[in-house]
């Protein structure tokens, strides 16, 4: 997807690996300039090695799982990007299994991160995006707009930010678009280690989902990232509140 983006500043938490990876990927190719978050300072400086295009990327190191982690991410994106026009909330986690395998530390884990963090990281902007009359973006989940057994606390973090979404919306309307995208499964290496390599027979696990989709296929990372700048361009502009499914058709009903 060709959409220019130059001189746009935007902010990507996650944006070391997978998903978020992709993002700064596709941002960086249509001209933005980027901020990159990863929870540390080497995982950063890393990704920023290895995407090695001078000075349109900066490093917004920190943990989203705090409210103060979220609030020093934010700042150094602003104060190194001079603003901010798009904030794309893509740090998340997953643990899944029996609602009896998991106990308060896992849950304050998934949700700090994947609900919180996505919370305080858009309070942190917010100011700034109401400057420039930008947009939000949140990486949700097809697991928040449908349930799954052993998926329980993935499900409630996402059900909470598609839900998070559509009130910030309104809030924010017209000054800040906000809306969010919704995955199925993607190939990535969160779901590679926790999805797949994990299960007793990976072969067979890696399969089934793949079948999971009436598409028959896991998506690649890149196709999530263009669902992402669509909604954060310009040819977006009518577009907020909503959930943008790209799943292979696993929401679409049985």
């Amino acid at each position: 997807m060709q959409i220019d983006f130059k001189n746009k500043r935007v902010l990507v938490t996650g944006g070391t690996r997978g998903i978020g990876r992709g993002a700064v990927e596709a941002f960086l190719e249509s001209g933005a300039r980027v901020a990159v978050n990863g929870r540390t300072v080497e995982s950063t400086t890393r990704a920023i090695s290895d995407l090695g295009v001078g000075d349109r990327i900066i490093a917004a190191p920190g943990n989203v799982a705090t409210t103060s982690g979220c609030n020093a991410i934010v700042e150094a994106a602003i104060n190194g990007l001079g603003g901010l026009d798009v904030l794309v909330n893509s740090a998340g986690v997953a643990k899944l299994g029996p609602v009896d395998n998991f106990d308060e530390a896992d849950w304050d884990q998934t949700l700090d991160i994947n609900l919180k963090g996505t919370f305080f990281c858009i309070r942190a902007a917010l100011a700034a995006l109401r400057d420039s009359k930008g947009n939000i973006v949140n990486l949700a989940s097809d697991a928040g707009l449908i349930g799954a057994p052993e998926f329980a606390v993935y499900c409630a973090s996402k059900g909470g930010v598609v839900n998070m979404t559509r009130a910030m919306a309104l809030e924010f309307a017209p000054e800040v678009r906000v809306n969010c995208v919704c995955p199925g499964y993607v190939d990535t290496d969160m779901v590679r280690r926790d999805g797949i390599e994990q299960a007793e027979d990976p072969v067979a696990r890696e399969q089934s989902l793949i079948d999971e989709a009436p598409l028959k296929r896991i998506a690649k990372p890149e196709e999530i990232a263009n669902a992402i700048l669509y909604l954060a361009s310009n040819e977006a502009r009518f577009v907020t509140g909503a959930t943008f499914q790209i799943d292979g058709g696993t929401t679409a009903g049985c």
